[in-house]
């Protein structure tokens, strides 16, 4: 299994590349502050409601997530699993151009097919194995923190560099990522949740 760390990710993958971040919870906070932190362009998609007035006070600007969207060319689509299907259909997929990134951290409904991507843009998964508020203080504490790391469409050749580059503006490969599928992912969480979580 081979781990990947910070000398082999380039931000540089980034330059000139919006990012857009969907929603402002849990990972979406944690995530964009530190993008931004490593010197990233980044936007905030939001409905207007508290996590949108949270983004505004540190900093981001805030938009509709079809705004978002069609302004950047990297899409973290970090909502709940449960609602981001109807969220990618109607805010996410018109607005997506050829050569996009869709950027997910949980690989559950790409695996199972709730969300089915445009065969125009890359696929990848940037998956922590950790709650946002751990991925936000090791990051500020200088520290990393594990992350899966996954490909399920390479449109542009450069999916893998970007889900690599990804876990470096977050942290992750301070301490160290791995590849695996969607589908492992999912399964994973899934036998965690309902075998070790109760």
């Amino acid at each position: 299994m081979q781990v990947y760390r910070d000398i082999d990710a380039h931000l540089s993958v980034l330059e000139n590349r919006r990012i857009a971040v969907i929603g402002y919870g849990n990972q979406g906070r944690a995530q964009a502050l530190n993008l931004r932190d490593s010197g990233l362009d980044v936007v905030i998609g939001n409905r207007e409601d508290e996590y949108a007035q949270q983004a505004r006070s540190d900093g981001f600007e805030v938009v509709t997530m079809s705004q978002a969207v069609a302004q950047a060319s990297v899409v973290l689509l970090l909502i709940p699993d449960e609602v981001a299907p109807d969220v990618f259909q109607q805010e996410i997929a018109p607005h997506l151009a050829e050569g996009n990134a869709l950027v997910l951290a949980t690989g559950y409904n790409i695996a199972f097919g709730a969300i089915i991507p445009p065969s125009s843009v890359d696929v990848v998964l940037v998956a922590p194995r950790m709650i946002g508020s751990g991925v936000r203080d090791l990051y500020v504490a200088g520290h990393g923190f594990p992350a899966f790391i996954g490909v399920a469409q390479d449109h542009t050749s450069q999916a893998h560099d970007i889900a690599l580059a990804l876990a470096k503006g977050i942290g992750a490969t301070r301490t160290g990522v791995v590849e695996t599928t969607f589908a492992q992912e999912a399964e994973l969480d899934l036998f965690t949740e309902q075998c070790f979580g109760p």
